[in-house]
């Protein structure tokens, strides 16, 4: 396999990375105590219990001694707590779709499906693969139908053709993306936290050149990337590949766009002037853009805000450099203003129904998912009481971090609902009260205050869901992608103007003409919908 190539399958999993939809509700809470006790249970079905089959996501994280995904401690803790007996499905998350359309395809799907793609889970619903909910809900639930009365803002996100198709939960904060910076790196070369596009170049070259880890080598990065990095990118210039903007009244493709060229040439001369490690392209799980900032070798660091990831990146990185002082660092401005770093739409991850479920199994489903938002997501989010938190003001915080990263930091997968609001002050009461975890929790609530200072541009709440859309954008990003690495990557032989010019070509020429009709007719029946 060529290098090109090789790139562009990494750019692509970056550009897939952005169609996730997922959010939370604007209540601002000064506690993590859910709506309703978790002290108080369901009422449990009678007679034995039925089996259901949930897929979650295989992240890799859980270690040895604690089990599998499908067996561990907290999968114990839900078959002997909950109204159902759970059989767990682990899906590889880099590759949840494709596994999951194999099992479509064999038959062998399981009963509830997860996913944080909106477009997917309209495609199963078009395809039949998944089945209406709604009534089941009025008739079945009594937790979550309360909770969807209290956050309305999730149903225009939860039907497809008109009819209910999915539950979800509002995320605790709708914080997604996040920037960091060596505060000592700039102390010691005398800078400024850049604050413009023209600035943070700026930045970036004398931490090129001004040998801030004070070793006498040339070997400084200034800028190194998680998944979310060339995302984190294309926000400068309000665009997103694979995100549509209303322009002249009329819906526009972000990859699309006049601006979708300056974000390639941004991206470009970081390539060009060596501002970025040129590695990344090929860093396929990004490994090695952490292992940058965690052995003090890089000054920037682009990811994601509230990932567990991060977490450890922040700990790792004082272990190998005891004097470095991370600090999260704001958005900049371009020509074209301010962007929020990326932020999420209202719902959180979604989960349907597969279409070959009965009724006695869907009502089993739906009292599994009063009882999780009832009670079932509490120690699944915090871990067992006295064991991995303790209640202070009625406040969970931590005991031992080290802890709890080994016994629960995993155990999220399992929790297809969350009832609780995160705030800045939370982030602090919440930590364990050993020094650095207390230092990194202060750090990491300021980091929440920056990423939400910024609106994030979101035009419509969700991409259009038309099949030959879809369609489409899957024969036309592998495309793009290639594009677009030769024009980051190729010198002189590519501007990014032709390379946008070239996306456009290919657009029209495998049919975009046609698509972009039933996009402006779909807009104008649901734009009053979206208010």
């Amino acid at each position: 396999m060529s290098k090109l190539k090789q790139a562009g399958k990494v750019i692509l999993a970056i550009s897939m990375s952005l169609t996730m939809l997922a959010a939370c509700s604007s209540k601002d809470t000064s506690s993590v105590q859910s709506s309703v006790s978790p002290g108080s249970t369901t009422v449990p079905s009678t007679g034995p219990k039925k089996e259901i089959s949930i897929s979650m996501f295989d992240r890799g994280a859980v270690p040895t001694e604690e089990g599998t995904y499908e067996n561990n401690r907290w999968t114990k803790w839900i078959n002997e707590k909950s109204p159902v007996n759970v059989k767990w499905v682990p899906v590889t998350r880099s590759q949840a779709q494709p596994k999951l359309n194999a099992l479509i395809a064999s038959g062998e799907a399981p009963d509830l499906i997860w996913e944080y793609d909106r477009n997917y889970i309209s495609q199963l619903a078009n395809q039949g693969v998944i089945q209406p909910i709604g009534d089941y809900i009025n008739k079945y639930s009594t937790t979550y139908k309360a909770y969807l009365e209290k956050h309305p803002e999730l149903k225009p996100y939860l039907n497809v053709n008109g009819q209910t198709y999915a539950v979800s939960f509002a995320r605790d904060t709708v914080a997604n993306h996040g920037m960091w910076i060596r505060q000592d790196w700039l102390d010691k070369l005398g800078l400024k936290a850049p604050s413009t596009a023209e600035e943070f170049l700026d930045v970036a070259r004398k931490f090129r050149d001004g040998d801030p880890d004070g070793n006498g080598k040339s070997d400084t990065v200034p800028i190194s990337l998680s998944g979310s990095g060339v995302s984190i990118l294309r926000a400068l210039f309000f665009t997103q590949e694979n995100q549509w903007y209303v322009e002249g009244g009329k819906l526009e493709y972000g990859r699309l766009l006049d601006r979708y060229a300056d974000s390639l040439a941004f991206q470009k001369q970081l390539f060009d002037e060596g501002l970025i490690d040129k590695e990344y392209i090929t860093d396929t799980n990004f490994q090695r853009s952490s292992q940058l900032l965690t052995t003090g070798k890089a000054g920037i660091y682009l990811g994601q805000w509230g990932a567990g990831s991060m977490d450890n990146t922040y700990r790792d990185l004082l272990k190998n450099v005891p004097d470095a002082k991370l600090t999260p660092l704001e958005s900049v401005s371009t020509k074209f203003g301010k962007d929020g770093l990326y932020q999420e739409a209202p719902p959180s991850v979604f989960t349907v129904f597969n279409s070959k479920m009965k009724e006695d199994q869907i009502k089993s489903a739906i009292q599994f998912i009063d009882w999780m938002l009832l009670e079932g997501w509490v120690p699944l989010k915090y871990g067992e009481e006295n064991v991995h938190y303790k209640t202070v003001d009625g406040v969970r915080q931590t005991i031992n971090q080290d802890k709890f990263v080994k016994e629960v930091s995993y155990a999220g997968e399992y929790a297809l609902m969350i009832d609780s609001m995160m705030t800045p002050k939370l982030i602090v009461d919440m930590a364990a009260k050993d020094e650095i975890s207390q230092n990194y929790a202060k750090l990491k609530a300021k980091s929440l205050e920056l990423t939400m200072k910024n609106t994030y541009r979101r035009d419509i709440p969700y991409s259009p869901d038309i099949p030959e859309l879809t369609q489409l954008i899957s024969t036309f990003s592998p495309i793009a992608v290639q594009i677009e690495t030769k024009v980051v990557t190729g010198g002189k032989s590519l501007t990014a103007q032709d390379g946008l010019n070239d996306l456009r070509k290919e657009w029209k020429r495998l049919g975009g003409d046609n698509v972009d009709k039933q996009i402006q007719d779909w807009y104008q029946k649901n734009k009053n919908n979206f208010k």
